[in-house]
């Protein structure tokens, strides 16, 4: 039974384009099979996140990144009496407008995209929901319901009408004139724990790889707050178990104590609302979904932690630096020679600089790690094949 103030699917404000109701799943339901059928979500198997897929085959990746996403936020949902449905759907979602290369791919195409009006993952998964897919024959992109994009769009707060929002991406608000996705209030409670998390994910198993790669070793964690508790004391409490076994108990535990404080911290914002409906989560001065005060500090040291010792490691400096040569050489050189692209890709013969060059970003964007590798060796390597 949902609580009142969850996304009903039955009061779903419906998809762009109108379809007839499914017999057997629910609206949520279709959004989330259209997100598993996608050819962008399939294409996350090999785009990197923090490791580049060749590293190694234990790392994780963009898809096994969203899945570990998606269960935590499916079991938020349950707990909290939200549609379990629509939270799964936004975190398998969450990912599908990043570039090969991870933040450092993202970084490279924005640089090349300044004169062009610029490149954000976050616009770019709207762009593949609604624009870019081309499964379905009625309509472009997903078709996915309202309550799907606006959470995609505004999974991290309001985009207007804030003190602290920033320059809206230009293509989020031409769709917003289509379908108006209200920018300037908060996404609905199952967006808002997608989102966070998402932060649960990424953090746990980034401690994890970063272990397993020995960038870090656990005596450099045990100074972090709480972090360094839980490692100790699974360290004297599994003596006779493996290191690997201990670090997976602690990293176990570090993400119950995540997945614990937000559901208690969530509440009691719960209690203080006293929401009746979605509208009212929607309208609330601040997110309703949070950390505790205490777990949103460790959560930031954490992440120093990480910036400092994992993603500025050299080995990852190392190919990020390649990535950004990639990408980088890839771009000017179709932006060149358009007609160098795949006859898909290849822009109208009127279309200005700006639409070529988006052209061009959509499908450097749309690439695996692999795939940009190779298209790389196709177009400066002369001894490579087509």
């Amino acid at each position: 039974m949902l609580a009142p103030y969850a996304c009903h699917h039955e009061q779903s404000r419906g998809r762009l384009v109108s379809e007839e109701t499914d017999a057997i799943r629910t609206a949520f339901q279709r959004d989330r099979d259209r997100i598993v059928h996608s050819t962008a979500f399939r294409r996350l198997t090999y785009k990197t996140q923090v490791f580049v897929n060749h590293e190694g085959d234990h790392y994780r990746t963009r898809l096994t990144h969203s899945l570990e996403v998606s269960q935590i936020a499916r079991t938020l949902a349950r707990t909290l009496h939200l549609n379990e449905d629509l939270a799964e759907a936004l975190a398998l979602a969450h990912d599908l407008g990043h570039t090969p290369f991870g933040h450092a791919g993202e970084d490279a195409l924005h640089a090349v995209m300044q004169p062009y009006g610029g490149f954000n993952h976050n616009e770019q998964t709207l762009r593949i929901l609604t624009q870019l897919e081309h499964r379905y024959a009625r309509f472009r992109g997903l078709n996915l319901t309202w309550e799907m994009l606006e959470g995609v769009v505004k999974h991290n707060g309001p985009l207007t009408g804030q003190p602290q929002a920033k320059l809206v991406p230009a293509y989020i608000l031409e769709f917003n004139q289509a379908f108006d996705l209200q920018l300037d209030t908060f996404a609905s409670l199952e967006a808002q724990i997608a989102s966070l998390a998402d932060d649960i994910a990424y953090t746990c198993h980034d401690l994890d790889d970063g272990l397993r790669a020995g960038m870090f070793m656990v005596d450099d964690l045990l100074y972090l707050p709480q972090v360094g508790d839980i490692f100790l004391e699974t360290r004297g409490k599994f003596t006779n178990a493996s290191v690997s076994q201990q670090n997976g108990e602690a990293l176990r535990r570090l993400m119950r104590l995540f997945v614990h404080d937000l559901l208690q911290t969530t509440r009691q914002n719960l209690e203080s609302l006293q929401p009746t409906t979605v509208h009212t989560i929607r309208q609330a001065p601040q997110a309703v979904a949070s950390f505790s005060t205490g777990i949103s500090e460790m959560l930031y040291a954490t992440r120093t932690f990480l910036m400092q010792r994992m993603y500025r490691h050299y080995r990852v400096n190392r190919m990020s630096a390649k990535a950004h040569q990639v990408i980088t050489e890839i771009f000017n050189l179709y932006i060149k020679h358009p007609g160098w692209l795949p006859t898909d890709w290849q822009p109208l013969q009127d279309a200005s600089e700006t639409q070529r060059a988006r052209s061009i970003a959509n499908y450097i964007a749309g690439m695996t790690d692999r795939y940009a590798l190779q298209e790389h060796a196709r177009l400066f390597d002369v001894y490579s094949g087509h």
